[in-house]
């Protein structure tokens, strides 16, 4: 086993892995940008390293400098959370290089599983249905006209690089479809340094489904059941839960079943996430692998009873899987809500400054994965994630009123959260009956339904308007002597009669 491990990573999933390295007796060792000196997640590690200015690009992505940083700690491993240099082959291949396990699958399979177009094809080979669309990247816009007419509209355009819900574009008909592919290809070109794109069938009110997976290297694989993720906002998960109340226990093994094809075809080692849509008849298609953790894994680990974090780090060090199949089930329901640090009135503009109070939700059966503290300040450099909050109970209702009740109790003041968003959609009638798809949000969301916190603000009103009443009661209004009482006296002075004389 490892003695050092470095999380290449920052804020809740660094503090996450740190946690799970300490239980495992490993030291665990934190980077940090410039801005990031004081976070969180450096007071979690045993020792940590900087890495360079605020902007990613210059810190958390470069490569050289997370390779110094892990040599320098004699680190024999680097775990890459998600985000960032997760899904980068190159730098799991200069990890190898330099002598350095990383944890996480292959180079190649993150190439593979990273094209999406690569993706389809090897998952098509093993049997397992994929959406239909194209099987090569478009060359023209003639060309892609035409092959989305064959499909027939609705479809999807994506980008052959793409992945986090960035680079797609849905068309509705054919008037509509060259002025999406022109900003598709520019988008793609942006952020993922690829113009290429493919056309897909675009499911409509689908369900976004995916099943996790863990897999070592001595050919032992398994699945921790299913992860709902269909309460999406702009193709970004919000609120996950297990199981999936769209999820027969039939279905739930036919998505196993498919999940382990894909994941065998891949050659893939470690843990992983095989998605899928799931259309209204119940049929399923492959969408795509994540070949990193998810940030949703919390929700399968109170479900399921496995800790996945360790399971990676077992895996990358050439143990066995120290789990069977046979005896995965499972046990109640948990959902997870992720907090971000935006103002869902103003169309979800990232919030940024100083964290002036925290209060996070206790109780029975909530988990908190968070990444910041009060008197923390919020940089703007990265993803406005903050943390996350998870409910298990015995069954889903219980569930909903948990993860409510945790919600209410969040507080967070000097910065706006999408906390009220959360109260808002987890009370949206679709959700609750389990109706929803990744389309409610856009179809049902409006700011004027966010939940305001109306009690709260009344009672600081009555609070606020005790203690003026108080204070002025109990001062002494009459005029003072002029010669005797100083300026700040005179200037702080409420009954205004007379301009203070400076």
């Amino acid at each position: 086993m490892f003695e050092k491990i470095l999380i290449a990573n920052r804020g809740e999933i660094a503090i996450r892995v740190m946690r799970a390295c300490k239980e495992m007796g490993i030291t665990p060792v934190g980077v940090y940008s410039e801005c990031d000196r004081c976070a969180l997640h450096v007071s979690h590690a045993y020792e940590s390293y900087p890495i360079g200015p605020s902007p990613s690009k210059e810190s958390y992505l470069s490569i050289e400098r997370i390779l110094d940083a892990a040599k320098k700690s004699g680190a024999e491993a680097i775990h890459p959370g998600y985000g960032f240099l997760a899904e980068n082959a190159d730098f799991a291949e200069a990890c190898e290089s330099e002598g350095i396990v990383f944890i996480g699958p292959t180079a190649r399979t993150i190439r593979l599983m990273g094209d999406k177009l690569q993706a389809r094809a090897s998952v098509a080979s093993s049997g397992v249905k994929v959406i239909p669309g194209s099987e090569k990247v478009v060359n023209s816009p003639k060309e892609a006209a035409a092959l989305a007419k064959s499909i027939g509209y609705p479809v999807i355009i994506k980008a052959a690089g793409g992945g986090g819900g960035k680079g797609m574009r849905i068309v509705s008909k054919a008037s509509e479809f060259e002025n999406a592919l022109s900003l598709t290809i520019g988008e793609a070109e942006s952020a993922f340094g690829s113009d290429a794109v493919y056309i897909e069938k675009y499911i409509e009110k689908p369900k976004h489904i995916e099943i996790q997976v863990l897999a070592d290297g001595k050919g032992n694989l398994v699945t921790l059941g299913e992860r709902e993720c269909s309460l999406q906002r702009r193709y970004q998960k919000i609120i996950e839960e297990a199981p999936s109340v769209a999820v027969t226990e039939s279905k739930r093994k036919a998505l196993s079943s498919a999940a382990k094809k894909a994941a065998k075809a891949a050659g893939y080692t470690s843990a992983g996430t095989v998605e899928f849509m799931m259309g209204q008849n119940g049929e399923f298609y492959f969408l795509e692998m994540n070949t990193r953790l998810q940030v949703e894994h919390p929700v399968s680990e109170m479900v399921y009873g496995v800790d996945i974090v360790k399971e990676q780090i077992r895996i990358a060090a050439g143990e066995k899987l120290g789990i069977d199949q046979s005896k995965i089930h499972p046990i109640g329901h948990a959902i997870e809500a992720r907090i971000y640090a935006e103002d869902p009135a103003r169309n979800f503009v990232p919030s940024v400054g100083m964290i002036k109070r925290l209060g996070l939700p206790q109780g029975p059966g909530v988990r908190n994965e968070n990444g910041v503290y009060a008197g923390y300040e919020i940089p703007i450099y990265y993803d406005p994630l903050i943390g996350k909050v998870i409910a298990w109970a015995e069954d889903r209702p219980s569930a909903i009123r948990r993860i409510h009740r945790a919600l209410k109790e969040y507080q967070l003041d000097g910065v706006r959260t999408n906390v009220e968003f959360l109260l808002w959609a987890i009370d949206e009638k679709s959700f609750v009956n389990g109706a929803y798809d990744t389309g409610t949000i856009e179809r049902a969301f409006e700011p004027s339904l966010l939940h305001s916190n109306k009690e709260a603000a009344m009672l600081a009103t009555i609070a606020g308007s005790i203690t003026a009443f108080n204070t002025l009661k109990n001062r002494d209004l009459s005029v003072e002597n002029e010669d005797t009482d100083g300026t700040w006296k005179r200037t702080a002075r409420v009954e205004g009669l007379r301009k203070p004389r400076i």
